[in-house]
């Protein structure tokens, strides 16, 4: 099977949501009016569960055990290129200023075959920050808002349902 380059990644924010309570089910049943495409993403940072690590130093053993703790699905980091009047920027920049939990859905061009269905994954989480980032003469204006996830991450893969 080929690789695939994230080009033609996609991006909506809905709306506030209780992250205790969302499924793929629930997440699923968002009106499609109710999502809102955040335009002109140049990048998405890291995401997706890491545990803690939890460690036991047993005298007798001489050796230090590990298990795994706490699930962190992690803060994603979502750059974009600032265009006033773009409804998803505008809706995270409103949900920054908010303490509601909201809904995300990332879709991946990563179909094996042309015409299949693509990844998309589904989360809850509170917009952290709204960085905007000005830079030098010849760089475009940006921002980057800061996603603390606080839900599992529900993956949809394609055909693999």
């Amino acid at each position: 099977m080929a690789i695939k380059t994230a080009s033609g990644t996609r991006m909506w924010i809905g709306p506030a949501i209780d992250p205790d309570n969302a499924t793929l089910a629930s997440l699923k049943a968002i009106s499609s009016a109710a999502w809102v495409e955040i335009k002109k993403v140049e990048s998405f940072g890291d995401y997706g569960d890491e545990n803690s690590s939890v460690s036991f130093s047993e005298v007798g053993r001489g050796r230090v055990e590990k298990a795994k703790g706490q699930a962190d699905a992690g803060t994603m980091a979502v750059t974009v290129g600032v265009v006033q009047g773009d409804a998803g920027q505008a809706a995270m920049v409103d949900a920054q200023a908010s303490k509601s939990n909201f809904a995300f859905r990332i879709e991946t061009p990563d179909a094996p075959i042309d015409g299949e269905p693509n990844t998309i994954e589904y989360f809850g989480g509170l917009v952290m920050s709204k960085r905007k980032s000005v830079g030098t003469t010849d760089n475009v204006l940006k921002r980057t808002f800061n996603i603390g996830i606080n839900s599992e991450i529900f993956d949809e893969l394609g055909n693999i349902a």
